[in-house]
């Protein structure tokens, strides 16, 4: 029991270095290739990032008989949205006021409030037809997954030509060559993929040892994956934050949120759509609409111009009451 505690300890270690090297790394490649930085926090950041999770439905659903294994990978896509709808931006509101000694704006917030509001209409309008695909029974269901695919195609190409409405930020040097003012682009892209692979191994290691954790606590299945496993594989995305608030950069804190909600609201659907009969049951439909609270509360949060930290940490409250209810039900 020691050394499963302590893995896990080890697991969050690496991958918070491994976020340090990564945030830095993903800040060059977009200098290199002349990536606007919000394309940076949403595009490239969020789909390095995305991989853990990505990857647990992959293999819970393709790569598992059992209807137990299967039903993980389905509460894996619903709980990765739900925890970067309310915990993750509730981080970013907390890390905001914990280090507003260290950061130019205090606990001020510089963002372009369209762009964030945009990128929320994108995830609830697909995330509303991902919790209609649950509800309904037709034969064709699977085919739906291409389109959730072809939303995110959409969704990519988007971000990669849209403009930013920000201020250049400063870069610290890169990790892997301190002293260079303009690393080379190989240590750049060599930096990012040791990132990436690490943040992959710890992040598995971590879910894979919490899972056993659980099972030695005899907790059911989708407790596992609606209430615990999201927490984990979403580690990357909410550290990748705290990073970044910590420099003052809430826009790639902030994209990174929203753009890692696209993925989870197309990529693991379409998965699902494929490999499983795609039915929610109350928890998974709690789940939903847990998650879709929290983001109409941003929206007229945006809307009204309004955001502040102690806003976002308000978020978390959505989590917290999803959680109450579905451990009572």
């Amino acid at each position: 029991m020691l050394s499963l505690y302590l893995t896990l300890l080890v697991a969050i270690i690496v991958i918070y270095y491994s976020c340090e090297l990564f945030v830095n790394a993903i800040e060059w490649v977009g200098r290199k290739f002349n990536i606007a930085q919000c394309a940076v926090g949403t595009i490239l950041a969020a789909f390095g990032t995305a991989l853990p999770e990505s990857v647990v439905t992959l293999i819970a659903v393709a790569f598992n008989t059992s209807a137990e294994q299967k039903d993980i990978g389905v509460g894996a896509a619903l709980g990765g949205p739900l925890v970067l709808g309310t915990i993750a931006y509730a981080v970013v509101g907390l890390c905001i006021i914990s280090f507003r000694k260290q950061r130019e704006l205090g606990t001020d917030i510089d963002i372009d409030n369209n762009k964030l509001s945009r990128d929320q209409l994108w995830f609830v309008s697909i995330f509303i037809f991902k919790v209609l695909m649950g509800l309904l029974v037709f034969s064709i269901k699977p085919f739906a997954g291409f389109l959730f695919l072809a939303a995110y195609g959409l969704y990519f190409y988007k971000e990669m030509g849209a403009e930013c409405i920000v201020g250049e930020e400063d870069i610290d040097p890169l990790t892997f060559q301190p002293k260079e003012k303009e690393p080379t682009v190989f240590w750049v892209l060599f930096q990012t993929f040791l990132s990436l692979f690490l943040i992959f191994i710890s992040s598995h290691l971590f879910v894979k040892h919490l899972e056993l954790l659980s099972g030695l606590w005899n907790m059911p299945p989708l407790l596992v994956s609606l209430l615990i496993s999201p927490i984990a594989t979403e580690l990357p995305e909410i550290l990748n934050a705290v990073i970044w608030i910590r420099q003052g950069k809430e826009t790639l804190a902030l994209g990174n949120i929203s753009g890692a909600m696209m993925i989870q609201a197309t990529i693991p659907t379409a998965l699902g759509l494929f490999f499983t009969p795609w039915l929610f049951d109350f928890h998974l439909i709690w789940a939903g609409i847990m998650t879709l609270l929290s983001i109409f509360y941003l929206l007229i949060t945006l809307k009204r111009d309004k955001l502040s930290p102690i806003r976002l940490v308000y978020a978390g409250v959505f989590y917290l009451v999803f959680a109450c209810v579905f451990l009572l039900k």
